[in-house]
């Protein structure tokens, strides 16, 4: 398929009109949004809501609620004082499907140390590849790959943690950098957004990253409308699979290229675009005459899908 002439202008039409309020009341930004005044406890909380951001938007809220009454009303000063010795059980009991607290207790203690060795924060983790370089798209992988070492064991660097991760932990922040298949990254690229974007639904308390590096953060239901928009004709998901996307993303607006992301993240995830056409559904939909789907085989009966992130 190719890519309808008319996206872009489609793409800014459903970004225009979307009702972000709405959708808000069930994103985990709006944890973060709250604590906007306060950009270290911001990025606390943005770590651990988009490392939770997994699953069924529901219980994604229900548990981060959990989590965060656990770190009380001040994150910053949660962490700084996070006891070490007791990283394993101090958010006990506490799970989000396969994510533990124990994980939860090890990010806390690695936030605590690279807060202690980096001066602003996770920007100046994101950026310490760049040699104060201007900074191009190619750069954003390195910038995530940078985040996901500092998360996981620490800066090559810096002082690190002296303790071993529990089990699964490192595979809560995959890296695009490497041989082999890439995988999409989501969640750090999630928080990256939280971070940079300087417009709703974002927080824009990263100042030295431009919002045009940024790439997609790619959940199922991106790519699903990624997909039969022409925006990829790849089979599963991979970081080529976000470049891809974000490449044509960028065609459209080179300077903020997925402030189209929540919109479309949030059609998938509210039902508003089903699996198969439904006029009482994709009727309304700005991005109808660019879908596949609706345009080879028209309107049909079907269920909405249930709200996944």
């Amino acid at each position: 398929m190719r890519i309808s002439p008319d996206l872009g202008e489609h793409l800014d039409r459903l970004a225009s009109n979307f009702h972000y309020d709405s959708s808000l009341t069930v994103d985990p930004v709006a944890f973060v949004q709250r604590l906007r005044r306060d950009p270290r406890a911001a990025e606390i909380v943005g770590v651990l809501s988009s490392t939770v951001a997994v699953g069924n938007v529901l219980s994604i809220r229900r548990n981060l609620t959990g989590l965060l009454q656990r770190l009380g009303e001040d994150p910053r000063g949660f962490v700084e004082a996070f006891p070490k010795n007791r990283w394993r059980t101090v958010l006990a009991p506490w799970k989000h499907r396969w994510i533990r607290a124990d994980q939860m207790g090890f990010l806390l203690l690695r936030l605590r140390e690279i807060y202690e060795n980096y001066s602003i924060g996770l920007e100046e983790v994101f950026l310490e590849k760049s040699g104060g370089l201007p900074l191009e798209p190619a750069y954003f992988g390195q910038g995530l790959d940078a985040l996901s070492r500092a998360l996981r064991w620490g800066s090559t660097n810096r002082q690190h943690t002296f303790y071993e991760p529990p089990p699964g932990y490192l595979q809560l922040f995959p890296t695009p950098i490497g041989p082999g298949s890439r995988p999409v990254c989501k969640r750090l690229a999630l928080f990256t957004r939280w971070m940079v974007r300087q417009h709703t639904p974002d927080l824009g308390l990263w100042r030295r990253v431009p919002p045009s590096i940024l790439h997609v953060p790619l959940d199922t239901h991106v790519y699903w409308i990624s997909y039969h928009m022409g925006l990829t004709r790849r089979k599963t998901r991979t970081w080529k699979t976000v470049e891809e996307i974000t490449g044509h993303l960028r065609g459209f607006d080179p300077e903020d290229p997925i402030r189209f992301d929540f919109a479309l993240a949030h059609t998938g995830i509210s039902g508003d675009c089903p699996k198969q056409p439904v006029l009482t559904v994709c009727g309304k939909c700005a991005l109808r005459p660019d879908c596949d789907l609706w345009v080879r085989r028209g309107p049909r009966r079907a269920s909405r899908t249930r709200p996944t992130k």
